[in-house]
């Protein structure tokens, strides 16, 4: 319950910060927010990470409702039990979920956070969400999944006595 209140709560911050971008940013335009280093920017993105595959929409919204359904049916099947993992994968479907409402609802993706002391693709809080979890969920699969997942089934790894 505790996770699906995360997800909700990410959902709902990423479609507010989209709302409040498109609402008072006209297309194109910018608005300073951290000098120097981020800056507000509503661009319209119908592709994927750095505009890849922006004439493929329709391609883009069936994956992520699929990643989405698989992401969601994983930790319905406890699939991952360990809090880390559980949390890392809230928020990759948070994201997915983001982003997959601005897909399907507007056709495009609403990205807004363009960073100024380096050149990089603009972004948005479910993209934050994808990353940070998705980078959080492959720390925990290669350093900590296989010991924390038998603790967490009551299968501890101690050699037997005697």
């Amino acid at each position: 319950m505790l996770y699906a209140i995360l997800i909700l709560a990410l959902v709902v911050l990423d479609q507010v910060v989209k709302f409040l971008v498109r609402a008072h940013i006209p297309l194109g335009g910018s608005l300073p927010f951290l000098p120097h280093i981020l800056e507000l920017t509503y661009v319209q993105n119908t592709g994927a990470a750095f505009s890849m595959l922006s004439q493929h929409t329709w391609l883009l919204t069936i994956v992520s409702a699929v990643v989405a359904a698989v992401i969601a049916a994983a930790l319905v099947k406890k699939v991952v039990k360990h809090p880390f993992g559980v949390l890392s994968l809230s928020v990759v479907l948070a994201g997915a979920v983001g982003n997959l409402i601005d897909r399907l609802f507007l056709g495009f993706v609403t990205d807004m956070f363009q960073t100024l002391f380096m050149r990089f693709a603009v972004f948005n809080v479910a993209d934050i969400c994808v990353v940070c979890g998705g980078i959080a969920f492959v720390v925990y699969i290669l350093f900590f999944a296989e010991k924390l997942e038998k603790k967490e089934s009551g299968h501890d790894t101690h050699p037997a006595d005697g």
